[in-house]
């Protein structure tokens, strides 16, 4: 018998944690879960990093859904990516209310994104330029049921 496979949670690396939080949790509604400070030799093997790398790991919680927020002692700057590069382009948020959102947003130091406003959705970006997608909660009403 095989076990199923689960994801287990979405990094994003941020400049500053206790921003990054703020926002994650006032804007979009995240509740925090806990936070580490694992050690660093198997930290940076583990992502191929020169020691020493000072992780910070900060892991938010949206339902089911996992996010953690990385800080390491050096970060570099953030290069802001297209949607048609390869790797993660961005994540998706629903939400009761996409204007009183978009308002949070950028009352706790986030970008929203005015020309993609297509009505149904509208694109953000936190405060270190992570691309998130806001979609009403409504949207999951006309999606196919999860297979069984």
């Amino acid at each position: 018998m095989t076990s199923p496979e689960v994801l287990n949670h979405v990094g994003v690396c941020v400049t500053d944690i206790a921003r990054a939080r703020r926002f994650y949790e006032g804007a979009l509604g995240f509740e925090y879960w806990y936070d580490l400070h694992p050690p660093d030799d198997p930290s940076a093997k583990l992502v191929e990093l020169p020691a020493p790398i000072d992780t910070h790991a900060v892991y938010l919680r949206m339902g089911s859904f996992v996010l953690e927020l990385l800080h390491f002692q050096t970060v570099e700057p953030f290069a802001s990516r297209k949607m048609n590069m390869p790797g993660l382009t961005h994540l998706s948020v629903s939400v009761e209310d996409i204007a009183a959102s978009c308002a949070r947003v950028r009352e706790f130091g986030g970008e929203v994104v005015e020309a993609t406003d297509i009505g149904l959705a509208i694109m953000v970006r936190d405060p270190d330029g992570q691309l998130i997608e806001l979609l009403p909660l409504s949207f999951r009403e006309n999606l196919p049921p999860f297979p069984a």
